[in-house]
């Protein structure tokens, strides 16, 4: 369906290839990204299993364009309060530009916080804007998923009108 509308050219028919190409990279890039994300979680999983972690709760909160993660909380397998240990472990990343593989050493809490900021991203990206948000993951290691828990403030209004 072509909309023409008055006063103004009709498209030029180079538009839609460049249409076709462009969502197809983007299709890419998304399919790039939650492959990366899996094997990363993978990763992260295995390297807290590795020290004995068992749970991670991490608690963040944004609002008006600033966002941070405020605890990072590991617990045992004895289900205890454990500092992360200093060990490193490989996460992958893709160069945006080249759409190359790339891979870095990260300590767990650095792989923790990349991981959490990258699945906010992805599930409620502006989270920090405006009135932002609230909430929590928890990562199991023992069962291998992580769960959010997710608080989205807004303003509000009500507009009463009143005839006397």
């Amino acid at each position: 369906m072509t909309i023409h509308l008055p006063g103004r050219a009709a498209a030029t028919a180079e538009i839609a290839p460049d249409l076709a190409r462009i969502m197809a990279e983007q299709a890419e890039r998304e399919a790039a990204e939650v492959a990366l994300h899996a094997k990363n979680k993978e990763a992260l999983f295995d390297g807290l299993r590795q020290v004995g972690i068992a749970h991670v709760l991490v608690s963040f909160d944004g609002s008006g364009d600033s966002c941070q993660i405020e605890s990072i909380d590991a617990r045992s397998d004895l289900d205890v309060s454990v500092t992360l240990p200093a060990a490193q472990i490989i996460f992958a990343g893709i160069d945006w530009q080249s759409g190359a593989s790339t891979e870095r050493r990260l300590t767990l809490e650095g792989a923790v916080e990349e991981l959490v900021y990258d699945l906010l991203s992805d599930t409620h990206s502006g989270w920090q804007d405006n009135d932002g948000a609230y909430g929590e993951f928890c990562i199991d290691a023992r069962a291998r998923t992580i769960h959010l828990e997710f608080n989205e403030r807004f303003t509000s209004s009500e507009l009463y009108t009143h005839d006397f």
